[in-house]
């Protein structure tokens, strides 16, 4: 729960819904769904979402020093990054010649850029210092139709090959890597396989299975025709029927069912419309992911010929990168690329064709699906959004620099005019449209309102002439000197910082370079930006912002006909109507069976199900590579941190620090605890946070200030933090400013929170309106696409004062008080008002409720003492106030009653959580072992009986070992009851478990992978303050690392005998669903008394 100006820059690739990245794992859906978002939807809340796409767009991210950022380097190779190998060798022993070799000062690589004499295969070698390599291999996969071949055949590649000839060698690198990143993507027009890895040994292991996968896999192995068919049929689709009863044939499928769970999102249909209207005549008019309604159109045969024409080396673009051997890697690529001859007929059918550019600008009508209970509440919004194709081609770097510039300055920001201008109106409820998305072959813009009253057209039609009107005008008069300072500090400042957090540094500038590098443009020309952007800010002084800008809006959107204006439009009927299709065609089939065509259907159906349940013999499991747990190291990493006492008016405050370099820049936390809270006011955490740096001050409204923070900081926003504590029923709860400066602006930075706390202008109606409406239109999409977290959010909730906290704050009970806040915002704002002052005077006051948080070297946080000194001066002292029941766990009404409940979204697919917690009612002892035993279990019984079996996009287990909560949870699951089998029978298989001496050490490597977790500076300082925060010190992890590292076979056996008793005792069951399978839930498990409530 979050409210930000500025940025930290975050992933590269598909930038919202429409150029939609299809990932294979959604096997750990709690945070690969966490790390979709991040990649797939944008942000709607200020410079937060926006900015990180623009350092993306802009070429942000790459390259690691050790440090947290990545300042331009001298034209010299710097003389520890591995020399390039010498090209005779590569020629004549590897078979690759040069094609271009350059040093790329801003992320101080040494690039190479090989083609492979044989196949003609092309190579970048990126060598630099970064411990953090990574590997991908990118191929272009355009497509016809929307049968998700591409997609599809994403999955199955990973599911066995050649060398690793297993079920899921994939799945095999998840239980036993240390991988920093491993998972595979599906654009609409290009397929990418990447990996990660600080431990030398471990990204070898994961490039050669990567290798092995895409060119020898076990789903198209002509050898064994039916064990390929299993697969394509797991992963894409196929007929299931386990009984007699015709009545019961379905599809199932990973892919099948993950795309449902897609096109139930309102936002991803938009995108997906928006995407086909635009390019109606080539690939990008098709959905490459796959429409449900379409891919059991494809045929096993259709499959493996997508691969043979595809999946080549001729058509393959690899990527290396970090601190490895150069050698290595062209050793690595060898030994695959000698067994293919060149294949230039393949290439040709995999070029990416343009689409020719409209005459006249279109419009375009379509349909979501909402349910009869929101079209009788009269909740009958459509969506409204402006799209255009900018450019013939990809845009040259100049242009993309400049228009990358031109729409930070129109949307960047909640203050930014194209996007305030839309807010203001009144028109909807939220902002959609993606803005400038340039990871397609041909640029485009977008842009739009939701929520939009779908009564009368001339409502829709207000919408597209509000959007041509505002950049009409803005054309013409141009932009103030703030914001174009504020774009230019907030842009260039993340370029410079490279801050990529958890994502590879390396991967972010593979995709980037991709945008370019597949249509056959130059790979590094992307990758470059510290000479154009000096001649950016030439261009400026030269013709003038408003000549500059002007020029750009007029000819690529004012004047372009290449414009259509979706209207998305709700329909009550529609859920009905596909259900009903989907029947028909298996109606056709079910009457064109006989008893020997059902008795088959069976068979096959029992021979899939078996194959997928029967485990790979351990000793074939030994063909995964690994290591040894001598690689391990036995030490847990510790974070340097200093913690030292303020006094400020008889009041001492804690400074926590962390001395890192961070190459002058200062990242700060200011938290204040929020013990004072009352109880009543929790649901509006979330809103007074945005409230503090969007809603302006008494000084600056809250356009001045957003540029204000551009100016002077590296972003900065404010959050709610909540959490349980070990051996305590009380909340750890914190109100933070965090962000980030150089240390010449920290007095600015200073400056700014100490206005934003004294003088924040809570008392503006209809941007807090605007505020309100924004956030339902938020969460209506998530309860939609993330299910699976509301589901889990309640049962935290029925357990313990933090979940009822966050359930609050963000939850479905956040969400109808969000619905009540915005009728009583009409009806009694003054009483609004007046809670959001007794939230202010309850949070920011100096003394034991507060703790400053700095990661920066020790040179800079000597230089800064005075800044925070003054800071912590500024402000109140506490007074005498309590602490509130709530906080300290005592208020049992905060939390949501122990029951099974379904929650009716507009679905068609669900999200099944059950949970129970296993210190209090299984007697588990606390121990790091359970670390082990959850991810196994995640990846085995969960994977198998959930993704595998029943066809679902993910479910995993998730353990808090600080609290004891277990919870299950799956993700995009076609089925309810099953599910919940398999959940149950998890204690059975934990209690029978055989791990043999591989197995056991696989799991043990694998969760220490995921403790030791790859992290920058910044994201480094942030994780000690919350380990401070709560209690956790550095001797307690070494005892939790000792026990993971000394976990037996009877560790796992007592954790199921613990979750065997926790789940019969006292378990509960929440499931985000459809109306449809609710009833039938309902009926089928009447023992578990389901609780139906509809939500949307």
């Amino acid at each position: 729960m979050a409210a930000a100006v500025g940025y930290r820059a975050s992933l590269v690739g598909a930038r919202n819904g429409r150029k939609c990245l299809r990932s294979r794992n959604g096997g750990r859906a709690e945070r690969i769904d966490g790390m979709l978002a991040r990649t797939l939807v944008r942000s709607a809340r200020g410079v937060a979402g926006r900015a990180r796409q623009h350092a993306t767009r802009l070429l942000a991210q790459a390259g690691k020093k050790n440090a947290a950022l990545s300042i331009v380097a001298s034209e010299k190779i710097d003389a520890e990054i591995p020399a390039s190998v010498n090209p005779e060798v590569a020629k004549s022993k590897y078979g690759f010649e040069i094609v271009k070799e350059e040093y790329v000062k801003e992320y101080g690589s040494n690039c190479v850029l090989y083609r492979h004499t044989g196949t003609g295969a092309e190579l970048m070698s990126v060598h630099n210092r970064d411990e953090n390599k990574t590997f991908g291999a990118v191929f272009r996969t355009p497509v016809e139709d929307s049968t998700g071949v591409p997609h599809i055949l994403e999955h199955s590649v990973l599911c066995g090959s050649r060398k690793y000839p297993i079920k899921e060698p994939f799945v095999e690198l998840m239980k036993s890597s240390l991988n920093t990143f491993l998972n595979a993507f599906t654009y609409p027009d290009r397929t990418c396989y990447p990996v990660a890895s600080c431990n030398t040994r471990d990204f070898y292991n994961l490039v050669d299975v990567y290798l092995d996968a895409v060119f020898y896999p076990r789903c198209v192995e002509k050898t064994d025709p039916e064990s390929g068919k299993q697969v394509f049929e797991q992963e894409g689709w196929h007929y299931e029927l386990d009984t007699p009863d015709p009545s019961k044939l379905q599809y199932k499928g990973v892919v099948f069912n993950e795309m449902k769970g897609v096109y139930s999102s309102p936002d991803s249909v938009l995108g997906r419309v928006c995407q086909q209207a635009l390019f109606p005549d080539i690939t990008y008019g098709v959905d490459s992911g796959g429409d449900p309604r379409n891919i059991t159109d494809l045929s096993y045969e259709q499959f493996c010929d997508f691969h043979q024409n595809f999946y080549h080396p001729s058509n393959t673009r690899f990527w290396f990168y970090g601190d490895d051997d150069p050698e290595t890697r062209l050793e690595i690529l060898s030994s695959y690329l000698n067994d293919f001859e060149a294949n230039q007929a393949g290439v040709e059918k995999s070029r990416v064709l343009t689409q020719k550019k409209f005459a006249e600008p279109r419009v375009v009508t379509d349909y979501y699906a909402v349910s009869e209970e929101a079209g009788q509440d009269g909740q009958q919004k459509a969506y409204v959004n402006v799209n255009w194709v900018l450019e013939d081609d990809v845009f040259d770097l100049e242009t993309q620099l400049a228009f990358g510039f031109l729409d930070f300055i129109l949307l960047g920001t909640s203050g930014s005019p194209l996007r305030k201008a839309l807010i203001d109106s009144g028109l909807g409820e939220a902002v959609c449209g993606g803005g400038l998305e340039d990871e397609l072959r041909q640029p485009t813009f977008s842009i739009g309102l939701k929520g939009v009253d779908s009564s009368s057209e001339e409502n829709l039609k207000k919408v597209e002439d509000l959007v041509l009107s505002t950049l009409e005008s803005l054309a013409e008069k141009g932009f103030g000197d703030s914001a174009i300072e504020a774009a230019m500090n907030t842009i260039e400042f993340s370029l410079r910082e490279n801050n990529t957090g958890s994502f590879p540094r390396g991967l972010s500038l593979m995709l980037r370079s991709m945008a370019a590098w597949i249509y056959d443009k130059d790979p590094l020309e992307p990758l470059k930006w510290e000479d154009q952007l000096a001649a950016f800010k030439k261009r400026l002084e030269d013709e003038t912002p408003t000549k500059l800008f002007g020029d750009l809006i007029r000819k690529y959107l004012v004047d372009n006909p290449h414009r259509v204006t979706v209207n998305l439009l709700p329909n009550t009927t529609l859920q009905a109507e596909l259900d009903g299709e989907e029947q028909g065609k298996l109606d056709l089939l079910r009457k064109s069976m006989t008893e020997d065509d059902m008795e088959e259907l069976m068979r096959k159906t029992r021979e899939l199900k078996t194959h997928q349940e029967t485990p790979d013999p351990a000793e074939a499991l030994k063909c995964i590579p690994t290591l040894e747990l001598a690689d391990i190291p036995k030490e847990s990493q510790k974070i340097p941190s200093s913690l030292t006492e303020m006094t400020s008016g008889g009041e001492k405050v804690e400074v926590l620090s962390h001395d890192m370099f961070t190459n002058d820049v200062v990242y700060a936390e200011f938290a204040f605890d929020m013990s004072a809270v009352p109880k009543d006011l929790l649901y509006l955490v979330p809103l007074f946070c945005r409230c503090l740096t969007e809603m302006g001050t008494s000084k600056e409204d809250f356009v001045e200030l957003t540029e204000r923070i551009g100016r002077k900081t590296g972003g900065l926003g404010a959050y709610s933090f909540t959490s349980g504590v070990k051996d305590e029923d009380g909340v750890r709860g914190y109100v933070m400013f965090r962000g980030k400066a150089t240390a010449d602006k920290f007095a600015d930075y200073c400056g700014i929170v100490q206005d934003i706390i004294q003088n924040v202008e809570l008392n503006n109606k209809n941007r807090f309106r605007q505020m309100v409406l924004e956030t339902i239109s938020g969460m209506e999409a998530s309860l939609v696409g993330r299910g699976h977290s509301y589901a889990m959010g309640r049962l935290s909730a029925m357990r313990d004062a933090a979940g009822g906290a966050q359930e609050v704050m963000g939850g479905v009970e956040g969400y109808l008080a969000m619905k009540q806040l915005k009728d009583r915002i009409e009806q009694d704002y003054d009483s609004v008002v007046a809670d959001l002052e007794a939230l202010r005077s309850s949070l920011f006051h100096k003394g034991s409720n507060m703790l400053v948080n700095l990661t920066a070297d020790d040179k800079t946080l000597t230089s800064i003492e005075k800044e925070v000194q003054g800071f912590v001066d500024s402000l109140p002292s506490r007074g005498v106030v309590g602490t509130e029941q709530w906080y300290e766990g005592k208020d049992s009404s905060l939390l949501l009653p122990k029951r099974n409940e379904l929650l009716i979204v507009p679905t068609q697919v669900s999200y099944v959580g059950k949970a129970t917690n296993l210190y209090k009612d299984g007697q588990l002892e606390r121990s790091g072992s359970s670390m082990v035993v959850s991810k196994l279990l995640s990846t085995t019984w969960l994977w198998d009986r959930v993704r595998v079996v029943g066809g679902a996009y993910g479910g995993f287990g998730s353990f808090d070992s600080q609290t004891g909560l277990f919870s299950f949870a799956s993700y995009r699951d076609p089925n309810l009851g099953s599910t919940l089998t398999a959940y149950d029978g998890s204690a059975q298989f934990l209690k029978e478990l055989k791990l043999d001496k591989d197995e056991l050490t696989k799991a043990i490597i694998a969760t220490v992978g995921d403790v030791d977790s790859y992290s920058l500076p910044d994201q480094r300082g942030y994780t000690a303050l919350v380990r401070h925060l709560l209690g956790i010190t550095d001797e307690e992890r070494q005892q939790r690392r000792d026990e993971i590292l000394s976990t037996t076979v009877r560790d796992f056996h007592e954790f199921g005998e613990a979750l065997d008793q926790a789940l019969a005792s006292n378990s509960q069951v929440s499931a985000v669903t459809s109306k449809d399978m609710a009833a039938q839930a309902s009926e089928e498990m009447k023992d578990l008394g389901f609780i139906s409530k509809q939500i949307l």
